[in-house]
This record gives structure tokens, C-alpha cells and sequence, in this order.
């Protein structure tokens, strides 16, 4: 019975060790990662390991190379002409620079919510409709249930369902934003970017879009540029600061806004510039 119990208890640390390590696992990170526009630097040497289901807030004053880090995850500055980019960024450990990445694959598990809401010039429905159509879905019965479920699931199904073919358009600044979050979860990725997505809203909306973030991490990793630090207070786990191109400080975001390391970090959470 001894060797017996021994086993079992062995086979049941086992398994336990490997779901920790699992859970450790970094889901997204960046090594010595550096951007170009032209002879122009804007980002140097930024290492950063972000955790699966967190929600993870970059701050910083204006210019400081936060939203260009947010779009080197999804590959967006391959767009802007003259980009160069150094050093590797990874998601489940594989180079998304690699060649032979699918950028369109990439994009489609890595989604984007800008900063002010960009409803289609369509109906509600057709909205979230329209990606999973280029998706390659075309059974409307599918269609019908994924737009259903991406509108409960960013909280707007109860305030749009009896009004699915109105122009988007006609939605108010807070709903539009929350079809925006709809539509790019209709297509299931993995991870969401948001580069400001609450800064065109008033606080009533902006706390709706804060409490649906909340709850869109027990599915998605979440990564957010702010400039409100309040915000990233509110709903972050962990917070990097951004500074003249370079990631300052990266921790817990208690640790960020109650006791930084660097002296630049503690004078931004304080309000003495940016």
C-alpha cells in the first residue's frame, strides 16, 4: 500500500508541477526588440513577457513609443513605409517576424481596437457579419449565432437586439466602441489590442468599456495604451512605463503606482510631467 500511495502522490505532484509550469508560461514576449522610422529610432531594446488572460497597460506621455510597441504584436507598423525592426517578438514562443508568417492569419488571431470607434458604413448586424464572411464563414445560421454571441459578449446585446439592421452609425459614441470590441472578438483571436479605446468616451461609457474588459479576460489576453492612469489602476494586472522609446519600468501595476523603482516612473504616476 505504501509504493502504491507513493505512486499516486508522485503521478499527482507530477501533474501539478506541469500545470504550474504551464501557467508560467509567457504568452507573448519581446527580446531586445527595436524600431526604425528611417534613421529615426522610436523603440530600443524593450524586453517584455506578458502572462495569458491578463490585462496588461502600457502608459507614458505622448510620443514616448507606446502605441508603436502595441502595434509591432500584430505587425501594423509593416504598413507605415521606411519601418525597420530589430531583435524578436514572439507569441507561444514562435517569431511572428519570422519569414513565411501569415500576417493575415496573424492579424486575425491578434485583433485591434483603436481609439475612436470605426463602425462600417453598415447595418449592426452586418458589422461583425462582415468579418466573419471573409473569415470564410457563409452558413447564416452560424453567422446569426456568432454575431448574437459577440454582442452579449461585449454588452451591447440588450441594447441593440431589436435594432440589428440600423446603420451602425446611429449608435452613440460608448456603443459603437462596444460593437468595435464585438466585432473583433466575432472572429475569436487570442489576444486583443487597444490602443486608447476609452479616450473619445465620456465616463459613463468608459466605465462600461472598462467593466466589459474585465470580463473579456477570462477569454482574451488583453493589452491596453493609456493615458489615463486611473484607468490602468482600475484594470490592469500588470503596467509598463514607456519613455522617449524605451520601457522604464514593468511590474505588477500596484507596484507601479505605489512603490516604483526608477525615479522617472514615480514622478509620471505623480503627475510631475507627461
Amino acid at each position: 500500500m505504501g509504493g502504491r500511495f507513493k505512486s499516486q502522490f508522485s503521478t499527482i505532484i507530477n501533474e501539478h508541477q506541469k500545470l504550474r509550469i504551464k501557467s508560467n508560461t509567457m504568452f507573448i514576449e519581446t527580446k531586445d526588440l527595436n524600431l526604425y522610422y528611417g534613421s529615426s529610432q522610436a523603440l530600443k531594446n524593450i524586453n517584455l513577457q506578458i502572462q495569458k488572460n491578463t490585462i496588461t497597460a502600457f502608459i507614458g506621455p505622448s510620443g514616448c513609443g507606446k502605441s508603436t510597441f502595441l502595434r509591432t504584436l500584430n505587425r501594423m507598423n509593416d504598413l507605415i513605409a521606411g519601418v525597420k525592426i530589430t531583435g524578436t517578438a514572439l507569441i507561444e514562443d514562435k517569431d511572428i517576424y519570422a519569414s513565411g508568417v501569415d500576417v493575415n492569419a496573424l492579424r486575425k488571431r491578434v485583433g485591434m481596437v483603436f481609439q475612436k470607434p470605426t463602425p462600417f458604413q453598415k447595418s449592426i448586424f452586418d458589422n461583425i457579419a462582415y468579418g466573419l464572411r471573409v473569415n470564410g464563414i457563409s452558413d447564416s445560421k452560424t453567422i446569426t449565432q456568432k454575431v448574437e454571441e459577440s454582442l452579449q459578449k461585449s454588452a451591447l446585446w440588450d441594447e441593440v437586439k431589436d435594432n440589428l439592421k440600423k446603420p451602425a452609425t446611429s449608435l452613440s459614441g460608448g456603443q459603437q466602441q462596444r460593437l468595435c470590441i464585438a466585432r473583433t472578438i466575432a472572429i475569436n483571436p487570442e489576444i486583443i489590442l487597444m490602443d486608447e479605446p476609452t479616450s473619445a468616451l465620456d465616463p459613463i461609457s468608459t466605465g462600461k468599456v472598462e467593466e466589459l474588459i474585465k470580463e473579456l479576460v477570462k477569454e482574451f489576453t488583453i493589452v491596453i495604451v493609456t493615458h489615463n492612469m486611473q484607468q490602468a489602476k482600475r484594470i490592469s494586472h500588470k503596467t509598463a512605463f514607456f519613455y522617449m522609446g524605451e520601457m522604464v519600468e514593468y511590474d505588477a501595476t500596484s507596484t507601479i503606482f505605489e512603490h516604483p523603482v526608477h525615479e522617472r516612473t514615480s514622478n509620471y504616476v505623480k503627475g510631475n510631467f507627461g
